[in-house]
C-alpha cells in the first residue's frame, strides 16, 4: 500500500525507523515522512478511478495496511472559482479550495485522519496535544473512530464550537487562562504520563494528511500546478505540506515546471513568519508573550517549530509572506460571501484580504490563477466574530421597503 522508506530530520538530515512511534529529531527540529519513489507503480490515470477521497494516494501516505486506516470519507475537498471577488480584486482566475466541507468543518481532518491512522498501525492507544480549536476536534473525533483516547488542552479565547466537538468525541478536554503555548505545557503533563505527543510538528504524520490538499489541488487542475498558491499561516503545516506534496509529484515525474509562488498570510496581530521573511531570517523569533492577537485564531499561534520549513518553501517558490489587519479579514469574509456564496473561516477570508494587498502592490498582476485555502467552516468560529444582528420585528410588522 505505501511507499513510506524513513523519517528524516527535516533540519539536520538524520533518518530514523519509520517503524517506531518517533516525536522530534535528537535536534529537537521535526520529523518528514520519506517515501521509496522508485517503488511507486500507480500512475495518475490509476488514481482518478479510486474513491474521491484522500486515500486514493495511498502510496505516498504512511499507512501501510489498509486495515489500519480510520477514515471518515475526508479528502477531494472542492476546487471553486470565485468570479466576482476575483474580478473585485483585478484577478481573472481566482479559485478556493474549500476545506469547510470535510469531517469535523475544517483541513484538520486530513491531519487528524492520516495521524490517528498511522498512530493506531503504530499500537499508541493515547494521544494528547494543545489546540487553537479545530485540530483537538478532528483529533478527538479520529481517536474515537479508532477507538483511541484523547485528551487536548485550548486557551480559553478558542472557539467554544471546537472544544464542544472534542467533547462529544468523548476527549478529556481542558481550558486553560492563557495562549496555545500555555495549553502546550499544560499538555506536556500528560506527555509525562505516557500520552503520545501529537502537537503541531511534534509527531511525523499530521504533515502527510496536510499534503493531500497539494496532491488534490494538482489533480483538480489536471496534473498541473497553478501560480499562487495563497496558505493562511499559524504552525505552517499546511504550507510545509502542500510544498512537500508538489515535490514528490515533480520527482516522480506527474509533473513538470515552476513551482507556484506559495503565500504565507498571517494577521497584523501575529505574524513571526512575516517578520521573519521581510528581515531575511533562516528562522522566525517568537511573537512578543502576551501579545498575539486576532480573532482569526488558527493563526494566532506566536511561534513554530516548522519556522524554517515555512520560510524555506516560501523563498524556494519565489513566494511572498504578508500580513493583514483583522478589520480587512472581516471585511473580506463579508464581501466574498456577499459576492459570490463563500462564506469562508476568518483564517481563509484572510487569503483574500492578502490577494487584494498583493494586487494592489502589484505583486500580482491579475493574470494568475491564484488558489486560496479556506481552511475550515466559518460557523466553527462563529462565536469568535462580532457581527451585526439582523432588525427585530414584531409579529404585526410592515416589511421596510
Amino acid at each position: 500500500m505505501s511507499a513510506l522508506s524513513h523519517l528524516e530530520c527535516g533540519r539536520c538530515g538524520e533518518k530514523y525507523d519509520a517503524d517506531v512511534p518517533q516525536n522530534l529529531c535528537s535536534c529537537g527540529r521535526p520529523l518528514l515522512a520519506r517515501y521509496d519513489l522508485d517503488h511507486v507503480a500507480v500512475t495518475p490515470a490509476e488514481i482518478k478511478g479510486r474513491a474521491p477521497d484522500l486515500w486514493r494516494y495511498r502510496e505516498l501516505l504512511p499507512v501501510r495496511e489498509a486495515r489500519h486506516v480510520v477514515t471518515l470519507g475526508e479528502g477531494m475537498s472542492p476546487l471553486v472559482p470565485i468570479p466576482r471577488t476575483g474580478a473585485r480584486l483585478g484577478l481573472s482566475r481566482l479559485l478556493v479550495k474549500d476545506e469547510g466541507l470535510l469531517p469535523t468543518g475544517s483541513f484538520k481532518a486530513r491531519g487528524a485522519a492520516v495521524g490517528v491512522s498511522r498512530a493506531h498501525e503504530l499500537g499508541i492507544e493515547r494521544i494528547t496535544m494543545p489546540t487553537n480549536g479545530n485540530a483537538g476536534a478532528a483529533w478527538a473525533t479520529y481517536a474515537a473512530r479508532a477507538g483511541m483516547r484523547a485528551l487536548v488542552v485550548a486557551p480559553a479565547r478558542a472557539p467554544a464550537f471546537t472544544r464542544a466537538e472534542a467533547v462529544l468525541a468523548g476527549a478529556r478536554v481542558h481550558v486553560v487562562d492563557g495562549l496555545i503555548a500555555d495549553a502546550g505545557r499544560l499538555a506536556a503533563q500528560a506527555i509525562d504520563r505516557g500520552w503520545f505527543n501529537t502537537a503541531t510538528l511534534k509527531e511525523p504524520y499530521r504533515v502527510e494528511g496536510k499534503k493531500t490538499m497539494g496532491l488534490e489541488i494538482v489533480e483538480q487542475l489536471g496534473w498541473r500546478m497553478p501560480d499562487v498558491i495563497v496558505y493562511p499561516t499559524g504552525g505552517g503545516v499546511g504550507l510545509i505540506g502542500i510544498r512537500k506534496a508538489l515535490d514528490e509529484l515533480l520527482a516522480l515525474g506527474w509533473i513538470s515546471g515552476p513551482l507556484p509562488r506559495l503565500v504565507a498570510v498571517q494577521s497584523t496581530g501575529c505574524a513571526p513568519i512575516v517578520r521573519a521573511f521581510e528581515a531575511g531570517a533562516a528562522t522566525a523569533d517568537p511573537w512578543p508573550a502576551g501579545q498575539a492577537r486576532t480573532h482569526a485564531f488558527g493563526i494566532n499561534v506566536a511561534g513554530t517549530l516548522g519556522d524554517f520549513l515555512v520560510l524555506d518553501a516560501i523563498r524556494d517558490s519565489g513566494g511572498t509572506a504578508v500580513a493583514v489587519p483583522d478589520k480587512a479579514i472581516v471585511a473580506a469574509q463579508a464581501a466574498c460571501a456577499a459576492a459570490d456564496g463563500m462564506l469562508m473561516c476568518p483564517e481563509g477570508a484572510a487569503t483574500v484580504a492578502a490577494a487584494e494587498h498583493l494586487r494592489g502592490t502589484g505583486w500580482l498582476t491579475g493574470d494568475e490563477e491564484v488558489v486560496l485555502l479556506n481552511t475550515g467552516a466559518a460557523a466553527n468560529s462563529a462565536d469568535t466574530l462580532a457581527l451585526p444582528s439582523p432588525e427585530l420585528l414584531a409579529p404585526d410588522a410592515v416589511l421596510p421597503d
